[in-house]
């Protein structure tokens, strides 16, 4: 890894959670076991409890999984600062992160504190999933569909009523459509129609990323206003726009957008040939996010940071 390459750090978002996450690292490196307690204090929660012993059951709480995601790739930043010499604004180019993962991205980069990046999640969490009673509305995987045809799908399924839109574009062939659960049970059969090969409802329990989480959106506007972005030491690539931004101000407004707005992660990854970035880094997540990269621009050099190997390594050659 030569300093020629131009890595962007990517951070992943829900669904890469599972119990034990960042216990292979808290028993290896004071650093990370430091992250998690100053995640455990900002919460006022034993939440590395939940994350390394489980039930299964709370970890999956949006509420939960969302600070836990979070911690464990802030404790990799961490362990590579203090152990190996890392420096964002030296070692990256930009950073991104998928949904609450632009969050990670941007305690990374500076922008929030630990414990505010924690709260702030944690609010989300909740706020995600108060925005609409359970049973109303959900998420489908159009899988083998490209954004257009996922575009029709869900236009042709709103048009008989309720609210159905594109939530998350991750890569060729794989589109997250959300909204109301009767609108999305006629996505099946539209999808089938449209020559794509399956329809995957996902097993969320609140439509993300579509115009019902709009009191989210609110909530999000709120707790977003009481705290500090400070200047970021390198631009995150947003969610949003799937552009750079590094104005706090502008970086808050991107924030409540992101809660309705779509996920353009394939857009994302799609630009960072015109930044020349060539190398994607992935903190946790358990290549989640590398799989996306690959099927998006498999010319992207990919590397990913999960055990304490992978981080030796990393960090020998920064």
């Amino acid at each position: 890894m030569s300093a020629l390459m131009t890595r962007i750090f990517i951070f992943p978002g829900q669904g890469s959670q599972k119990i034990g996450m960042g216990k292979e690292l808290a028993d290896a490196f004071s650093a990370a076991r430091e992250v998690f307690q100053e995640v455990d204090d900002a919460l006022s929660q034993k939440l590395s409890k939940i994350m390394w012993e489980g039930p299964e059951s709370d970890l999956v709480l949006t509420e939960n999984a969302q600070p836990a995601i979070m911690a464990a790739s802030l404790a990799v930043v961490r362990i590579l600062e203090k152990e190996m010499g890392l420096d964002v604004a030296r070692h990256a180019h930009l950073v991104a992160g998928h949904s609450l993962g632009e969050y990670s991205a941007l305690c990374a980069a500076g922008a929030f504190s630990l414990a505010d990046t924690a709260r702030l999640l944690k609010t989300r969490g909740q706020a995600m999933q108060s925005a609409v009673p359970v049973g109303e509305g959900g998420m489908t995987a159009l899988i083998g569909a490209e954004i257009e045809q996922a575009e029709e799908v869900a236009k042709e399924a709103a048009a008989a009523g309720g609210t159905c839109v594109v939530a998350n574009d991750n890569a060729p062939g794989q589109v997250v459509i959300s909204g109301t659960l009767d609108t999305l049970a006629r996505v099946p059969d539209i999808a089938k129609a449209k020559g794509i090969k399956r329809a995957l409802p996902l097993a969320v329990s609140a439509p993300f990323h579509c115009p019902l989480m709009q009191p989210a959106a609110d909530k999000m506007a709120q707790a977003l206003a009481a705290v500090t972005i400070r200047p970021l030491v390198v631009p995150v690539l947003a969610n949003v726009t799937a552009k750079e931004a590094n104005n706090p101000d502008h970086v808050r407004q991107l924030l409540v957008e992101q809660v309705t707005g779509r996920v353009r992660w394939r857009e994302s990854i799609l630009s960072l040939q015109s930044l020349k970035v060539d190398t994607t880094v992935e903190f946790g997540g358990n290549k989640v996010l590398s799989g996306m990269v690959k099927r998006i621009d498999p010319s992207l050099q990919m590397i990913t940071l999960d055990t304490p190997a992978d981080l030796e390594a990393f960090g020998k050659a920064l």
